[in-house]
């Protein structure tokens, strides 16, 4: 850890970027303590390679998640830091649980507002029960919640990121995916904007994936990555167009039972809908299952956080001829501008 101990107390405010907090003390103190305790379980990457107590298997790992980073500063121009480079075994199988909430006939998610972050779309825990518990909650309030448990997040470069047993394991696309991901937001953060922040890492991560695989991926990994996104673009388009029909249903002046009932409908057909696409031009692939499984209001707007914004980045990428720096000079451009202006910036980038 690089900063003084004092800045620990802002971890609580900073690591929003993933892992969302709360006004309240205990939530701070759960943020906190959790982000010290990975910190603390940290070593350099290095060091677990060199010890004879280090699983073959892991220290392969190790050693191909050092080309990744290295990769990632010298040809994708991202961070040249301390993050990804340290090795910490949580012994649990995610670092934090998010916890998406939104409105019965809404699919705009709960925000909570911070001093530093601004205001996010989502929670974050440290521990499954308290997110589990916090969810519960809101479930009494009337809120639609979805929760679900995250391998990584940032803290926007305020420390060192290690490297986590969360997702060290993922074939070897999805690891140096996830870590350009999570320097992109070393890059760009804007404060109050969560999906103009996840929409350009994911931009990034996608661009930073094709430049990997190009050089250091086999034929049979670029097709079996190639068919993993295909099944991700056809997810996503299905869960936006049903997330537009959503929006256009709650906006009709509808009685609420008459409202309760459409949505049921609705949410009915998407799971059909979901089923076709699994038989049909998945071959049964059952990874996005549990994703479906109790689908709300809640579910629509947590993939809208990540996705809605991508085209739009794409286009500026292009614009910029695939110059990675100039793509960021030109992000950090739109960051600046006030939140209308920069809306109306990316639409026209989309071509909306």
């Amino acid at each position: 850890m690089k900063r003084r101990w004092w800045l620990a107390l802002g971890v609580g405010a900073v690591v929003v970027a993933a892992a969302a907090g709360c006004s309240t003390f205990s939530y701070y103190g759960q943020a906190i303590g959790g982000h010290l305790e990975v910190m603390h379980r940290a070593a350099p990457i290095p060091q677990r390679i060199a010890d004879p107590a280090t699983p073959p298997e892991l220290r392969a790992k190790l050693e191909r998640v050092l080309a990744i980073r290295e990769f990632a500063s010298r040809e994708l121009g991202l961070p040249d830091n301390g993050s990804y480079r340290s090795y910490a075994d949580l012994g649990r199988p995610f670092v934090v649980w998010n916890v998406f909430a939104a409105p019965e006939f809404s699919v705009e998610p709960r925000q909570s507002c911070f001093p530093i972050a601004g205001c996010v779309g989502y929670r974050g825990y440290y521990g499954q029960g308290d997110a589990e518990g916090f969810g519960a909650g809101l479930r009494k309030e009337g809120f639609d919640v979805f929760v679900y448990g995250v391998a990584a997040y940032s803290t926007l470069g305020w420390f060192d990121d290690p490297v986590l047993n969360t997702f060290i394991r993922y074939p070897d696309a999805d690891l140096a995916r996830l870590v350009f991901h999570e320097l992109a937001h070393q890059v760009v953060y804007v404060k109050g904007d969560t999906t103009f922040n996840e929409s350009f890492a994911v931009a990034v991560e996608e661009e930073g994936l094709r430049r990997w695989m190009a050089k250091h991926s086999t034929p049979a990994e670029r097709e079996a990555y190639a068919a993993s996104r295909a099944r991700r673009a056809e997810f996503v388009k299905l869960v936006l167009r049903y997330r537009e029909q959503a929006a256009q249903l709650y906006r009709e002046p509808l009685p609420d039972e008459a409202k309760r009932a459409a949505k049921a409908k609705l949410f009915a057909e998407l799971d059909a809908d979901y089923g076709e696409l699994k038989a049909k031009q998945w071959g049964g692939f059952p990874g996005y299952d549990r994703f479906f499984a109790g689908m709300n209001n809640a579910h629509l707007a947590s993939v809208a956080t990540y996705e809605a914004l991508v085209p739009a980045f794409r286009a500026l990428l292009a614009r910029e001829g695939g110059d990675l720096p100039k793509f960021y000079a030109a992000v950090k451009a739109l960051a600046r501008l006030p939140r209308p202006e920069r809306d109306r910036a990316l639409a026209e980038l989309a071509g909306r």
